[in-house]
């Protein structure tokens, strides 16, 4: 049954970030109109690189994005983990994962990926305004409608009103009553863009550009990952450790001779790497913790992405499962005939998410202690049970971890939805 024998349902999306723009086109493809409000003056969307797994790249695809997103993608052939003294404790080959999973693994800088989006969402007919910051939202349960409230008190109604405002929301406060922080985990990111031709110069760092790769150095307190970007040009460099960001900052200048003098004992070709970049900003990590419900009682408003389960960066998953997300949402409002079912779609969407995300979140939190434990006997066994294949259930090399891989990796959202429909309609 096609959109137009049903009633098209008009939605707001606050956040023209990676989630909003995906959920917005997840929902024009399946013909409700949407318009997405931004804060910002313009689009500018900046940042590094961001790594795309099988299970988010399936939904890139599902999207009609594989065409404009190829052009900016790198694939990596292989994931390689390190110690940080810089010997090579084991390899995961990603083209025989991409066979095993249907999709391939991607790393973009986030910029392209961004427009890409955003081009997707202009060509499927939807609207994003700018210069439109959401104070409010008011639900109205008679009339099943939602009015966005914006700072200069224009106001927008709508039949559902998605907030995908990111990790520093004000729309979780506006749903809960309560704003609460972002809960600082202990570490900073450094993240640093080298010139791809710089690496490639030097004999000793020229394989990382040549064979594109992701590498992982894990070491006492602190870890890195690094990938080349954009056709082989740009060389991305994550470079993760303890926390000294004031306490009410989450993004600040950084300083290389700092990451010079804390790296300096670790692998040599880190340090060589470092000394490319002149400059470079640092930020707090942060994540969310879990919420009991992501929708508003009347079934007119709902929270996506980082705004409801931000996470740490060390499963390479933010915004992976914020694809998700928006994958599921698509999918939920496509089966309903008009929005008085809105609210059941809510519930689906929430029993397909909740529970899969806060298992990401925890582990990510549980990543963060196997990669930085200190030298002794426990980071030994962690690197011993890292070189057995399989790797056993619940170690560092999550990825290839024989129960999570596949949970994480193989995730199928149509499927989701169709296990959890039936278990909520039994329970209605």
């Amino acid at each position: 049954m096609s959109r137009k024998d049903l009633e098209k349902l008009k939605v707001i999306v606050v956040g023209a970030g990676l989630g909003g723009l995906g959920v917005a086109i997840s929902l024009l493809r399946i013909g409700h109109e949407v318009a997405i409000l931004e804060a910002a003056q313009e689009i500018a969307e900046v940042g590094a690189g961001i790594q795309v797994l099988p299970n988010s790249a399936r939904v890139l695809r599902s999207w009609g994005l594989e065409a404009a997103l190829s052009r900016w993608a790198t694939s990596p052939k292989q994931s390689n983990m390190i110690n940080w003294k810089g010997e090579l404790l084991t390899s995961w080959d990603f083209d025989e994962a991409s066979k095993r999973y249907g999709a391939p693994f991607w790393d973009f800088h986030r910029a392209d990926l961004h427009r890409c989006l955003q081009d997707r969402v202009i060509e499927l007919g939807g609207i994003i305004i700018c210069q439109s910051t959401v104070e409010n939202v008011i639900c109205d349960i008679e009339k099943q409608q939602a009015t966005a409230i914006l700072q200069h008190g224009l106001r927008y109604t709508a039949d559902l009103i998605i907030g995908a405002d990111g990790i520093n929301t004000k729309l979780r406060g506006v749903m809960t009553g309560h704003d609460v922080p972002p809960k600082p985990t202990g570490d900073l990111a450094y993240r640093l863009l080298l010139d791809a031709s710089k690496v490639l110069a030097d004999p000793e760092l020229a394989e990382f550009i040549l064979n594109p790769q992701v590498n992982t150095w894990l070491g006492p307190g602190a870890h890195i990952v690094n990938y080349v970007l954009r056709d082989e040009k740009l060389f991305n460099m994550v470079l993760c450790m303890p926390d000294d960001i004031p306490e009410n900052v989450r993004v600040t200048h950084g300083n290389i001779d700092e990451l010079k003098e804390y790296y300096k004992d670790w692998d040599p070709r880190i340090l060589k790497l470092i000394g490319f970049s002149t400059s470079a900003d640092k930020w707090k990590l942060c994540i969310r913790e879990e919420l009991e419900h992501w929708y508003h009682p009347s079934g007119t408003f709902v929270l996506l992405g980082d705004a409801v389960h931000a996470t740490l960066p060390y499963l390479a998953s933010g915004a992976g499962i914020t694809f998700e997300d928006g994958a599921v949402l698509g999918e939920c409002l496509s089966r309903i005939r008009s929005r008085s079912n809105i609210k059941h779609a809510l519930k689906v969407y929430e029993k397909c998410r909740k529970l899969r995300t806060e298992r990401i979140v925890e582990r990510g939190n549980l990543q963060q202690y196997l990669a930085h434990l200190p030298d002794g006997e426990e980071q030994r066994e962690r690197d011993r049970k890292m070189q057995l294949i399989p790797t056993p259930p619940g170690e560092a090399f999550v990825w290839r971890d024989p129960e999570l891989g596949p949970w994480l990796l193989g995730y199928d959202h149509v499927k989701d939805v169709d296990l959890r429909w039936e278990e909520v309609s039994a329970n209605l």
